[in-house]
């Protein structure tokens, strides 16, 4: 008796495929209803259901993961992005700044300093924490002080942050901090300034009034 080969309801055709595959990539921002009316206007027939399923087989549900493989076509295969395509990225990376996103690509690309109120200790007075995270790996650095200026900050770098990087055969290129007076001033008069420049170190200043722009440092604390 011959047995009957399995009966594969859900199969979708591979141009069907290929086709819903190739619009999310192309236009990251439409839904899954107006990729299946846009599709239907070609020639192919899928169900918004139909299409969120291929979505989900090639991890494209999201429009973060659409945009994630818009980026990875491009430098991958070098082509050559729309104004569109470019506005919706350059607007994704606006919206990630505003919610304290950060773009990183490897150790030391990116730092993150911030200073923390610990509190009162009677005696010894007000005691502040610097922090720095590595925003790629998430190791954390810390050190406690009884004051906060810039020469604090710097001393920070100094004795924490560049000789953790140093062991690690790593260099610290950038580092993201709010607008405090101990991070920001005239560079001539102002040691943290100075530390960087020596450095060589980009700085990266949060937005004004928007300190939750060094998101990563903020949920540390959970502040």
């Amino acid at each position: 008796m011959s047995r009957r080969k399995p009966v594969l309801k859900n199969r979708v055709d591979e141009s069907i495929e290929k086709a819903v595959i190739d619009i999310a990539i192309d236009n990251p921002a439409l839904g899954q209803l107006r990729v299946s009316n846009e599709l239907r206007k070609k020639g192919f027939i899928v169900s918004p259901g139909g299409v969120r399923s291929i979505w989900l087989r090639h991890d494209l549900h999201t429009f973060k993961l659409r945009l994630k493989a818009l980026e990875s076509k491009s430098a991958q295969d070098g082509i050559v992005l729309t104004k569109f395509q470019l506005s919706v990225l350059e607007r994704s990376k606006e919206e990630k700044k505003a919610h304290g996103e950060i773009e990183t690509h490897h150790s030391g690309y990116l730092g993150s300093q911030d200073t923390y109120y610990v509190g009162h200790i009677k005696g010894v007075g007000h005691i502040y924490q610097q922090t720095f995270i590595d925003t790629y790996s998430k190791v954390v650095l810390a050190k406690l002080y009884d004051r906060k200026n810039a020469l604090i900050a710097a001393d920070m770098l100094n004795d924490q942050v560049l000789p953790f990087f140093d062991q690690q055969e790593l260099r610290l290129l950038r580092i993201l901090t709010d607008r405090g007076t101990e991070y920001c001033g005239i560079r001539e008069q102002h040691e943290y300034q100075l530390y960087l420049a020596i450095e060589d170190i980009d700085h990266t200043k949060t937005k004004a009034k928007s300190p939750q722009t060094n998101g990563i440092c903020e949920r540390f604390h959970r502040t």
